[in-house]
This record gives structure tokens, sequence and C-alpha cells, in this order.
């Protein structure tokens, strides 16, 4: 039907998947919905080249057959989690063996859902390079987001003091009760003469942005020397002006990445991250998947226009099977 609001979203028959080298074939149970997706049915963010047309990025379910040259540690059977650079909204979905994670004891499939798209998000920005020291301040911008909930968590389980921002009273009651020591709400206060507050007038050393637009003038003025700016997505614009002297009397870095268009390489890279060090802290409770709310995949319209509205606390997720 084209690209478009929600009314463009149909639910079609197609033929099942079939993995190719390297790749497991999943019977999906429940898929991630995230902000690119809403993107790519608008017509603003294409699947990469090869992968399927279909949204859906992470995906949770279980093995029912392993493609040539698979990873030997993956069986059919097997409950796993899965980052894809599509067709996560179907019943069966090809994933690379090497963006697979197991599925901690206890957890349902649409919590294991929550997390690929987060985890790796959250491991490749902050982590990999180390951008979050123990006694670091970070700043979170849009902390109930899914991938906001995930880096206050993560941040704090490595020893950093977390402020994150918000856009309601409910929203930072609950950024509050899952960590943070501040909760910014940006249409209510000064959120940049509170965080410099918060950091004792020292400023903050990493920041964590998915806004851009005027916002970076802002993270300037905010940041430590030394401190550190990654960007991940530019949800109120994607141009900004720079004065280089500030960056150069700060010694600030500036920096950002993608995940999407990624290797296959560089995503086991991360993934072999995610799971030495950050998958102990899921199993542990130290880092908890935080579901908003669960959609059928009839209702899915419904779950781009929860996400359209930015009332979602946490992530939303789609169940398939």
């Amino acid at each position: 039907m084209g690209f478009g609001g929600t009314d463009v979203l149909t639910i079609q028959e197609v033929e099942k998947p079939q993995p190719g080298e390297g790749e497991v074939l999943i019977r999906v149970a429940a898929a991630g919905v995230n902000r690119a997706d809403l993107l790519q049915r608008q017509g603003h963010y294409p699947p990469p080249a090869g992968a399927s047309e279909i949204l859906g990025m992470e995906i949770a379910g279980e093995i029912v057959v392993r493609g040539p040259g698979a990873d030997a540690r993956w069986r059919a059977g097997d409950k796993v989690c899965a980052l894809v650079p599509g067709g996560g909204y179907a019943e069966y979905c090809a994933a690379h063996s090497a963006c697979c994670l197991p599925i901690a004891e206890g957890m349902t499939l649409e919590e294991a859902a929550s997390l690929p798209e987060a985890a790796y998000t959250v491991w490749a920005n902050l982590f990999d390079p180390r951008r979050v020291f123990p006694g670091d301040r970070f700043l979170m911008q849009g902390g109930t987001s899914g991938i906001g909930t995930f880096a206050i968590q993560a941040a704090g389980a490595f020893g950093a003091s977390v402020a994150a921002t918000a856009g309601s009273a409910k929203k930072c009651r609950f950024l509050l009760e899952l960590g943070c020591q501040r909760a910014l709400n940006y249409k209510e206060e000064d959120w940049v003469a509170d965080a410099l507050e918060w950091s004792g007038a020292k400023g903050v050393d990493v920041i964590l942005d998915m806004v851009g637009g005027d916002y970076f003038a802002k993270h300037l003025k905010l940041l430590a020397k030394d401190g550190r700016l990654v960007h991940i997505a530019t949800m109120s614009g994607n141009e900004v002006s720079l004065d280089l002297r500030t960056v150069i009397a700060k010694r600030l870095m500036i920096t950002g990445s993608t995940l999407r268009p990624r290797s296959v390489g560089e995503k086991r890279r991360l993934r072999d991250g995610v799971e030495e060090h950050l998958w102990p802290l899921v199993r542990e409770g130290k880092i908890r998947p935080i579901v908003d709310q669960v959609f059928s995949m009839g209702d899915v319209a419904r779950a781009h226009e929860r996400m359209e509205s930015s009332l979602h606390i946490g992530k939303i997720v789609l169940k398939v099977a």
C-alpha cells in the first residue's frame, strides 16, 4: 500500500523465509516496536540492502532450523532473542546466529523481545568504546524510552550517577523508582539549570542523546571538561551550529552512531560484549526489561499509535505467535 500513516499497515501471507549462510530460522513469539519502524513505515528509513522489507528489528522466539554455517552453539528448540535488520513482524524470521542471545531463565518472550535493540545500542554507545566510568555523572535524554530505561540501569550498574529527562510528572516518578538520582521534566522545568545544579555546578560527564536540534548547544553548555556527547537519533533536527572554541576549551568528545547498517562482524562483536558484560546483569535482575504494553499483531496500528503518542514508558511489544 506504500508509505504513510498507520492505515498503510496490513497483514499478509508471504513465503516462509529460509535461513541463509550463518543464519537460523526463528518461530517468532514477540517482536519489539522501535521508532525506526515508524520511520520505515513513513518511507524515511529503508532497510539495508538484502534485508527483508517487513518491519521489525528485534524478536524473541524458538529456533526451528539451523542454516548452513550457523554457530554450533544454537540448536533447534533453543529459545533466543535476536537483533535483525528487518522481518521481525512475522511468524517466522531469519536471524544471523551471531546476533542471537539466550533468554534468561524466568523471562517471558515478550520481555526478551524488548531487549536486543536497546542492549546493543547501549553497549555500542556507552561501553564499546568505554564512555561511562564509575563516579561519572550521566544524563539520559528520553529516559522512559526503551533505550533510555536500559541505559539508566546499565550506567547505574557500572557505578555512574544518573539523571534523565522526561515529559511528565508520572514519567519522572518512574525514573526515580528506576534508579535515577534526578528526573528532569523538560516540559515544566529549566532542565539545563536543574542538571547543572544536580552536578554540583561541575557539569555532566556523559550525555546520551536522541533529540538533537536546539538541544545541541544546551548540551555543550552542560558538559563538564572532558565530557562526552553521544548522538543516536535526531528527533528534533539534524542540523546544528557549533563553536569549536567550546569543544577545544572543554576538551569535549562529540560522537554518534547507528546500529542497523553495521556488518554481521561488527554486530557479533557487540553481541559478545553484551553477553559478557550486560547479560549477567539482566540475569541477576540488575537490568530488567521495562515493557509498556503488549499488542497483538492485529493491533499493530495501535502499537504504532502508542509510540507516536510518546505516552509509553519502556518498550512496546507485538505478540506474534
